[in-house]
């Protein structure tokens, strides 16, 4: 091999290894004793809903294991400069999401999409609900009822947002939380307190975690060709 094919070679798998996706893993704690839930005790008064319950459900805000792993905690990129990520959504080619409304609550009551992802609500209760968005960053408003056993719904969004709420104007103790993002950069912890942002491109970024109770909190890292760890720990107010 000549001294520019050697070169070349070099510069090739240089190039290749400086553009190498990788991921941002973490995993999120939380440190105090949350506040007790909140019985949804007009749900069980309810004559249709109460019948679906053994015992009374509860909120469900606080997502803690034995250890402190936080769950439903939304982990997301924003720029080196703390800016949104925009224009770079693959929602339309994402498969659909999937909001339930079972046992007159909604499930989950968070999740985090993408722009023009679409969102199917389903109603898989013996009752009529009506899933009313109320969009604080110029969303479409929609009020909708949905028969038991009825058709899902389906909705697209263009405008990211942080917790657009959804509820149910049937059963006002319903409340869902829906997150939206230009961009498919972000995860949501589980009971385990871990996220998995993957396929990041090579860069510095602002990581973001945001708990709707809790608040928000970001670090800052650089993103190159090895999986890049980081930790959060949020603390009850």
């Amino acid at each position: 091999m000549n001294a520019f094919s050697l070169a070349f070679l070099i510069g090739v798998l240089t190039a290749t290894s400086i553009s190498r996706a990788a991921d941002i893993i973490g995993s999120i704690t939380l440190t105090g004793t949350p506040p007790a839930e909140v019985p949804y005790t007009p749900l069980m008064q309810d004559p249709t809903c109460g019948t679906l319950w053994n015992t009374t459900p509860t909120t469900h805000f606080y997502v803690v294991g034995k250890s402190g792993e936080l769950g439903d905690v939304i982990v997301f990129l924003k720029d080196a400069d703390g800016k949104d990520i925009t224009g770079k959504s693959t929602g339309a080619s994402a498969p659909p999401a999937v909001l339930d409304q079972k046992g007159c609550l909604y499930t989950p009551q968070f999740m985090a999409i993408q722009t023009g992802q679409k969102l199917t609500v389903k109603n898989s209760d013996p009752c009529v609900h009506n899933v009313d968005i109320i969009s604080k960053a110029g969303n479409p408003r929609h009020n909708d009822a949905q028969m038991p056993g009825g058709a899902p719904l389906n909705y697209t969004f263009d405008k990211p947002e942080m917790f657009m709420k959804f509820q149910c104007d049937v059963h006002p103790w319903m409340f869902a939380w829906v997150c939206l993002f230009d961009n498919p950069y972000f995860s949501m912890t589980g009971t385990d307190g871990k996220f998995v942002i993957k396929n990041v491109p090579p860069g510095k970024y602002t990581v973001a975690a945001d708990h709707y109770k809790l608040g928000a909190q970001t670090q800052t890292v650089e993103v190159a060709d090895k999986d890049v760890t980081v930790n959060f720990t949020f603390a009850v107010k």
